[in-house]
């Protein structure tokens, strides 16, 4: 996916249809002097719905339709002839697509699912004709209801990627090597920060045919939770992870330390982050040798800030991949 084409977040206007007005009208028949009442119903104005699509990654589709108008039910008619439904709008949405009231913030609704659909906003109801309305007091009833009104407003839509693994780690940290090696994505790589402008996503092939989902985050600094770096707009994306993955170079002046600010950071966006199953990779392993690779080790198990499984691994050389993927999977699996 190019880099200027992933959207994880759009306002729109939407309006649904108004609900058509029931009739007033009596029978007309030859030699029926007083024909009773037989206004038909309104239709139902159109809802505009959300449906789950996975060959959807994106949201821009939706970035240039600003405003979404549905169209209204029809009248209804003699004979009990009741009006023609609004045609609803359905909207298609990735999976881990969550919809909010703009001013509110309040969460509408929330697709998880291939195909799973929800109502953003819901038509008005038609009016019901006045043959309803007979009783044996008021034999020629002409009163009719009117439609509902629709519903209008702006709405947030932000999708928030679903993933097996997601990689965490601050900028720089070998996270877009690793997701390259052990998939066939193709996120961009160079040595500075923030190389990582938007997630990506990539299939890892495992044994047996199987396979997970690993999504690569944009890389998380100290005050990400607060807005600092890039911010909290990629935090959300962590929330769909089932495993973290943290990976901290192995150059790193103090790993622990490390690992407890991107922790912490996690917490402060969203404690229930803390409950999710998590790993530490040590990466750019390839650069120590096997006395630096003991001092690390016992510099980590003289912390007691890692409670973690951890790994030492290089993606240039591969030393430790197939190792990684046996653990990511067996966690993954439970």
């Amino acid at each position: 996916m190019a880099a200027s084409n992933f959207v994880d977040y759009v306002k729109i206007f939407c309006r649904s249809g108004n609900g058509g007005k029931g009739a007033s009208h009596f029978r007309h028949e030859k030699y029926i002097e007083f024909g009773g009442p037989d206004g038909g119903d309104g239709g139902r104005g159109a809802h505009i719905i959300l449906r789950g699509n996975s060959q959807y990654w994106t949201l821009i589709h939706l970035k240039y339709r600003k405003h979404i108008h549905a169209e209204d039910g029809e009248a209804g008619g003699g004979a009990k002839c009741s009006g023609r439904n609004g045609q609803d709008i359905v909207l298609d949405v990735p999976p881990g697509t969550v919809a909010r009231d703009a001013e509110t913030g309040e969460k509408i609704c929330e697709i998880t699912r291939d195909g799973e659909e929800a109502i953003l906003v819901r038509g008005g109801r038609g009016g019901l004709g006045n043959w309803h309305f007979r009783t044996a007091t008021n034999q020629a009833p002409r009163y009719a209801q009117p439609g509902e009104p629709c519903q209008e407003g702006w709405f947030i839509l932000e999708l928030k990627i679903l993933a097996d693994v997601g990689l965490v780690g601050f900028p720089n940290a070998g996270k877009s090597t690793l997701l390259s090696v052990v998939s066939a994505a193709k996120p961009k790589i160079a040595n500075y920060a923030f190389t990582t402008l938007e997630p990506n996503l990539g299939i890892v092939e495992y044994r047996d045919g199987k396979s997970f989902v690993m999504a690569d985050i944009p890389g998380i600094i100290e005050g990400a939770h607060e807005g600092r770096g890039l911010g909290m707009r990629f935090l959300r994306h962590i929330e769909r992870n089932s495993v973290l993955l943290f990976m901290i170079a192995a150059d790193s002046a103090d790993i622990a330390k490390e690992y407890r600010i991107l922790l912490n950071e996690l917490k402060q966006y969203n404690p229930e982050l803390l409950d999710k199953e998590r790993m530490l990779a040590i990466t750019k392993s390839d650069m120590l040798d096997e006395e630096l690779k003991e001092e690390i080790a016992r510099e980590i198990s003289d912390s007691r800030l890692i409670d973690i499984p951890w790994l030492f691994i290089s993606s240039v050389t591969g030393y430790n991949i197939d190792v990684l993927k046996d653990r990511l999977f067996r966690m993954i699996a439970g």
